[in-house]
């Protein structure tokens, strides 16, 4: 017989109790007959059979309770006040035991083991891929540094502008072209400015918004080992996005070991001496 698991033990059981104080409301003419009370009483059973075995010292604790009188006589009718009494107090010594059953299980038992979790889905990229979208503002030069990095590693780099429009739309063209792709590497260059309203003097060096939106739908769609962000100066960092490591776009070139260590991470196949 297999058994519940810790989790549907506890459904179950729960279920089960929580149901008692709807079957105490049944007249003395539904009570222990009642279809609702023997589909209470079989599934109880049977889940604290699944639970614990058919032959547990919980099994027949719960069988043995008694819900209607057990001694009749010839020609005695049983009076409704005594079919009443037997009937609830059979319900109130079920709860109390089912709340113990309850608490074993809750205090004793083992948590299930937690299922290993997929990784984010990848279904539309292929193992050997390699191409790398770009995603970029108005910062021509940092792109092309890039992108000739990307392609001195043997990877294929996709600059959405560079590609045919094919009659497509803007959304649809980026959509076919970033389903393509295996990494993202987002460059956040100061090319726009922004902050709150009313504190001008406040404001900070921001990426372009086609950036960050670009930039959270990989992230929707990749796991975050296979999304990179490139950070040019003092750029303002997405708020919802903080506690994200960045890779400084440096003058002395260190990002690119970096972004280099980035994607041998992310399982592309790159040798450090093609681009070094």
């Amino acid at each position: 017989m297999d058994r519940l698991s810790k989790k549907k033990a506890l459904e179950h059981l729960r279920k089960a109790k929580d149901a008692i104080s709807g079957l105490e409301k049944y007249s003395s003419g539904e009570r222990s007959s009642s279809t609702e009370f023997k589909k209470w009483r079989r599934n109880t059973e049977r889940a604290i059979k699944y639970t614990f075995g058919k032959d547990s010292e919980q099994i027949e604790n719960f069988v043995r309770i008694r819900y209607f009188p057990m001694i009749y006589y010839v020609g005695r009718e049983i009076p409704d006040s005594e079919q009443q009494e037997e009937y609830l107090s059979g319900l109130t010594e079920a709860s109390p035991l089912l709340e113990s059953i309850i608490e074993e299980i809750e205090t004793y038992w083992a948590d299930d083991p937690v299922p290993s979790q997929p990784q984010a889905t990848q279904t539309s990229v292929t193992p050997s891929s390699k191409k790398l979208f770009i995603i970029h503002g108005r910062d021509d030069g940092t792109k092309e540094t890039v992108a000739r990095f990307i392609e001195k590693l043997g990877l294929e780099p996709v600059i959405l502008h560079e590609q045919a429009n094919k009659g497509r739309s803007i959304i649809d063209k980026f959509e076919q072209h970033a389903e393509e792709t295996a990494f993202a590497i987002a460059l956040l260059t100061p090319d726009d400015v922004g902050g709150l309203q009313g504190n001008e003097n406040d404001w900070k060096s921001r990426a372009r918004q086609n950036v960050i939106f670009e930039l959270g739908w990989f992230l929707g769609r990749l796991e975050r080992g296979r999304v990179c962000a490139l950070k040019k100066g003092d750029v303002d960092e997405p708020s919802d996005w903080k506690g994200v490591l960045y890779i400084d776009f440096d003058t002395e070139g260190a990002w690119r070991m970096k972004l280099f260590q980035e994607l041998k991470s992310a399982g592309f196949h790159v040798d450090a001496n093609l681009a070094f």
